[in-house]
């Protein structure tokens, strides 16, 4: 299967990006009538064609008007490589710097520069090679390759289409088996075929009869891959980099808008406030608050509270699937000049509710690499789980490339010294608890884990999560809670914890290995107890004994645990070895016997020989024939 890739155009309007996509595809890239009648690029357009390698080329062509920069940056915005479009006979103009800087701003680093329309303007070639040199220069393009071309004449056409073998040739190649985010550009219905969205193909790969998530301004829900296209053809499946349009079951084409996405399910964060790093543009704390983000092929509105001139906090108005490492553009309101670029380094981000934490993050922000930091995503948290990670967008390294003071634990990342201490406390809470309650089987996991979730009040935000950032909570001490995740997740965790703090977890309840009750102020009563029963093994105390003896319904819980008392019904309580002594005796009567002859040849009371024998009844020792008679089983 040939490689394919994506390409979009930029430039100033009237440069000739749509014809020069033409004259390489053979394609009229304009689909509305008024772009044809006006001659004037309005929106995304797409064609497609073969490089003499057998390599796939799909392009997006887009409008270089200034009017239409949200539409030029929805083209842009998803493609992997930019193909920037210079007119010989007018040279460097206000669009042109507008969509360099766009392109410098969604981090695109794979391109070519093509100075179109030499027919034109022969003698203005080597001018506008060194305009665009200068222009480019500290931009990602700026070695870039320059080809000249004349879309009309045909001129320099099969030097470009071989510059485009070379520059696909030396792209990155694009994650096939990776989760989908495919941003919508286009959404229709065709006839027979129901609703149809079409949008560029980066990373993963759709099939048909995929389930995928669909996520946007109006619509959250799952829905189900009807079919695919690719270059006008039906596939089963289209993998990167490609144009595919997505024929979608049950959903109304009404419900859907450009900026919306396709997913891979449960494998994107959808989060409304992300924390970023300025890559260019204007300082972010320059006062200018309310814009507008562009990601993928959507435009939402967002506020932006600055910590330092390079790094701030963006509130979007709506949710969005980002990735720590994503690229997005501020546009002002109303502008058509590009405000900024920025870097996404945390999808997560930590509540700001304290004097100073803006300064405090933006240190710990200036710190963070471009591809996330994972020691300072465990640390903040004390844990997270794997999976979260690596929906963050951040690369994972097996256990052994971790960061020192991070560990695998169950599945869970775990900041090593936030896991020393939640082992100490367990242990110190455990002791305490045993010490206290002696009669106690144990601490139940259950308090255990809600101790150590609680943390300290001081260290909390609303939803379990801390305000300090990762320096402060490498250093804070236990205080930290422990983190909550998918109840399977947690108990994982929750038992490593137990086990790294030498305790076991046995019925529900956390104590040493090897830990029996105590009975502590109980043990003399017990001990006459089993005084008296070895006396006489048939003569049950009474309720007033008990009570006199300090024997309460705990006590004798923790003793028959232990092993030293025996409770049969109706609060008659013997020795363990006494349905054991009674079998002798009863084995010697003439069998069946009745009731009344077991309580005269035990010695006994009707209270305690009734439930005597229920319970050798109920050991399969003795049967009952009737409702007077009883035999042993021999």
């Amino acid at each position: 299967m040939p490689e394919t890739f994506v390409i979009a155009t930029a430039g100033h309007v009237d440069h000739g990006k749509s014809t020069l996509v033409g004259a390489l595809t053979g394609m009229e890239p304009d689909r509305w009538a008024e772009e044809k009648k006006r001659g004037l690029t309005i929106d995304l357009g797409f064609a497609w064609t073969t490089l003499p390698s057998g390599r796939e080329l799909a392009f997006v062509d887009v409008p270089g008007h200034e009017k239409f920069l949200a539409n030029m940056l929805a083209g842009l915005g998803p493609a992997p490589i930019a193909c920037f479009v210079i007119a010989a006979d007018k040279g460097w103009q206000a669009q042109s710097s507008d969509h360099r800087d766009a392109i410098n701003a969604l981090g695109i680093t794979h391109g070519l520069v093509v100075i179109t329309r030499a027919d034109l303007a022969p003698d203005s070639v080597e001018i506008t090679k060194a305009q665009v040199r200068a222009q480019l220069r500290g931009t990602p393009l700026e070695a870039a390759p320059i080809v000249t071309v004349s879309a009309t004449t045909g001129q320099g056409l099969p030097e470009l289409l071989s510059v485009l073998d070379e520059v696909t040739a030396t792209a990155e190649p694009p994650a096939a088996s990776g989760r989908v985010r495919l941003w919508v550009d286009r959404a229709f219905t065709i006839r027979g075929a129901g609703t149809v969205v079409t949008g560029t193909l980066t990373a993963g790969t759709l099939t048909t009869g995929d389930t995928v998530e669909l996520r946007g301004a109006t619509i959250d829900r799952t829905v189900g891959v009807r079919g695919l296209q690719s270059r006008n053809s039906t596939t089963n499946e289209v993998a990167p980099q490609a144009r595919v349009a997505v024929n979608l079951r049950d959903v109304p084409a009404d419900d859907l808008h450009r900026g919306d996405a396709l997913l891979t399910s449960g494998a994107w964060p959808i989060v409304d406030a992300i924390d970023v790093r300025r890559t260019m543009g204007e300082a972010l704390d320059s006062g200018i608050h309310e814009l507008m983000a562009h990601i993928g092929t959507a435009a939402v509105p967002a506020r932006l509270r600055a910590f330092d001139a390079e790094h701030a906090r963006l509130t979007l108005d709506r949710p969005l699937p980002l990735q720590v490492s994503d690229r997005i553009v501020l546009r002002a309101p109303g502008s058509r000049n590009v405000f900024a670029g920025l870097l996404v380094l945390d999808v997560d981000p930590p509540e700001l509710s304290r004097r100073g934490d803006g300064a405090r993050r933006a240190r710990e922000l200036a710190e963070r690499p471009v591809k996330g930091d994972i020691l300072a995503e465990v640390a903040r948290r004390g844990a997270v789980e794997r999976t979260v990670v690596t929906r963050f967008g951040l690369q994972v390294p097996d256990d052994e490339g971790l960061p020192g003071d991070v560990e695998d634990v169950g599945g869970w990342l775990v900041h090593s010294p936030r896991l020393t201490a939640w082992v100490e406390a367990t242990k110190s809470l455990v002791s305490r608890e045993l010490a206290a309650s002696p009669m106690a089987a144990g601490v139940p996991v259950k308090a255990v884990a809600e101790a150590l979730r609680r943390g300290s009040d001081s260290d909390r935000r609303p939803g379990g999560k801390t305000t300090s950032d990762a320096t402060s909570a490498a250093h804070a001490g236990p205080t930290l809670p422990l983190p909550k995740g998918t109840d399977a997740a947690t108990r994982r965790l929750l038992n490593q914890v137990i086990s790294r703090a030498g305790l076991e977890a046995v019925d529900g309840m956390v104590r040493p290995p090897g830990h029996t009750a105590g009975l502590g102020a109980a043990e003399a009563g017990i001990a006459e107890i089993e005084r008296r029963l070895a006396a006489d093994p048939f003569a049950a105390p009474e309720a007033d004994d008990l009570r006199e003896l300090g024997l309460g319904a705990r006590e004798l819980a923790v003793a028959e645990k232990a092993g030293r008392i025996l409770r049969l019904g109706d609060g008659i309580i013997v020795s363990p070895r006494t349905p054991a002594q009674a079998m002798r005796i009863l084995a010697g009567l003439a069998q069946p016997f009745t009731t009344s002859q077991a309580r005269q040849a035990l010695g006994t009371t009707r209270r305690i020989v009734i439930p005597l024998l229920e319970h050798l009844d109920g050991r399969g020792w003795t049967r009952r024939l009737d409702t007077t008679h009883r035999e042993v089983v021999r």
